[in-house]
């Protein structure tokens, strides 16, 4: 996955037009660093918590001059910049090495410089981490179910309903059966439901994709929302007090340092996301039914000649898509809190959405840049705590600036499959 330097113009055969999008994205970056980390760093001690007190296996604490490390990663960024503006002008792609690097050093400056001029220079990476990837995982499972039908041809934007009418069903059945694993399937159940209206209007019927899924994402926002103020607030003890999933931890495992709490001390929900990611990875690229589904998102009407049934095809993937966002609502109410209210997904099915295209509709993509908002999320919690001088209003808006820089800028040429969007008539 490299940052493409030159677009080639369909119009014109053999000849490229250089992009300076990365170069420009760079150097701005690169003085923003200088500005603020470097000339307007604090002359403090940043200290991070690589283990907790109560760990087994104690790690020594990271401390940082937040002046020197300002400097040192605004030079490094600048390097970086004119490495890319050197590249663009030759005419060569830049290495993708360069664009992790850079947005290594980024984050490291931010976090040193963030921390440097708190009232409490101090953070745990730890709980950073692990705070990350909990709040990464219904946009998880709300990305892998993107990744499910966009593979196939079909458009998801109904990943908010999914979402959302997981975590309603969830919270109503667990409270009902007294069970928490009930709610699971329950809520998996509601995700296969909106993704069924999705599969009938968009393939059968061949309405507008996008007008499907956004009419879906307003019908379960007023749907639960009416259930919640009436059925629900009327007797919450019956149908909105469900159980919590418990948490399984992995002996000896989960006393690794740092990553043990993080993949060996989770509910049932954590430990599916991780067989998700992979499985639908293998799934993909690995099996003969993913070489289909990717047929058919690609050229469904070679797909067609070669035997595969298309809409057949794009309606399970559908479905099956469903189902995974459905786990994903269900993270809201049996492990994030014990209740159910009005659109508490707030908007995060757009964000999976958002963690699907910057992953280039890849599971394994999709897993790293759906952490990478949960990172963005949990930070802004954390520097609350800590207390930092940093506005609350930006912090607010953090994970929505980092999606909108996402989608706008560092994804570059990613390219959706080609026949997404694209109702399948047959001849």
């Amino acid at each position: 996955m490299s940052i493409t330097a030159t677009v080639t113009d369909p119009g014109v055969t053999g000849s490229s037009v250089k992009s300076w999008k990365a170069p420009i994205g760079f150097g701005f970056g690169a003085l923003l660093a200088l500005f603020v980390f470097a000339i307007g760093g604090p002359a403090t001690t940043a200290v991070f918590r690589v283990s907790d007190d109560s760990d087994r296996f104690r790690l020594a604490d990271i401390a940082l001059p937040a002046n020197v490390v300002g400097w040192v990663v605004a030079l490094a960024l600048i390097a970086i910049a004119v490495y890319s503006f050197l590249q663009v002008r030759r005419g060569d792609r830049i290495n993708r090495w360069a664009g992790i690097a850079y947005a290594v050093l980024f984050v490291v400056g931010f976090l040193t410089w963030v921390v440097g001029i708190a009232d409490r220079p101090s953070i745990s990476l730890a709980g950073l981490v692990a705070g990350s990837v909990t709040l990464a995982i219904p946009l998880i499972f709300g990305s892998l179910s993107g990744v499910l039908c966009e593979r196939v041809g079909v458009v998801n934007i109904a990943i908010e309903g999914q979402l959302l009418s997981g975590a309603f069903a969830a919270a109503v059945a667990a409270s009902i059966s007294g069970s928490a694993y009930v709610g699971l399937l329950a809520a998996a159940f509601a995700g296969v439901l909106v993704s069924l209206i999705l599969a009938i209007f968009s393939i059968k019927y061949l309405v507008n994709q996008i007008i499907v899924g956004v009419v879906l994402n307003v019908l379960v926002s007023g749907l639960t929302g009416f259930l919640a103020s009436t059925l629900l607030s009327r007797d919450s003890a019956t149908f909105n007090s469900p159980p919590g999933l418990p948490e399984v931890r992995i002996p000896l495992l989960a006393d690794i340092p740092v990553i043990g709490p993080i993949l060996f001390q989770q509910t049932i929900v954590g430990y599916l996301m991780y067989v998700a990611v992979i499985v639908i990875w293998l799934g993909l690229f690995r099996t003969r039914w993913g070489l289909r589904v990717r047929a058919v998102g690609e050229h469904p009407q070679a797909a067609d000649t070669m035997g595969i049934k298309v809409n057949a095809t794009r309606f399970w993937n559908v479905l099956l898509g469903g189902a995974v966002a459905g786990f994903g609502g269900a993270f809201f109410t049996l492990v994030s809190v014990s209740t159910f209210t009005r659109d508490m997904t707030a908007g995060q099915g757009y964000i999976a959405l958002a963690a699907l295209i910057f992953g280039r509709w890849n599971p394994i993509g999709a897993f790293f840049a759906a952490l990478l908002f949960g990172f963005a999320t949990n930070l802004r919690f954390v520097l609350s705590i800590i207390g930092t001088d940093v506005p609350s209003q930006f912090l607010a808006m953090l994970p929505y600036i980092v999606t909108i820089l996402a989608v706008a800028g560092l994804v570059g040429r990613s390219r959706p499959p080609a026949a997404g969007g694209i109702p399948y008539v047959k001849e």
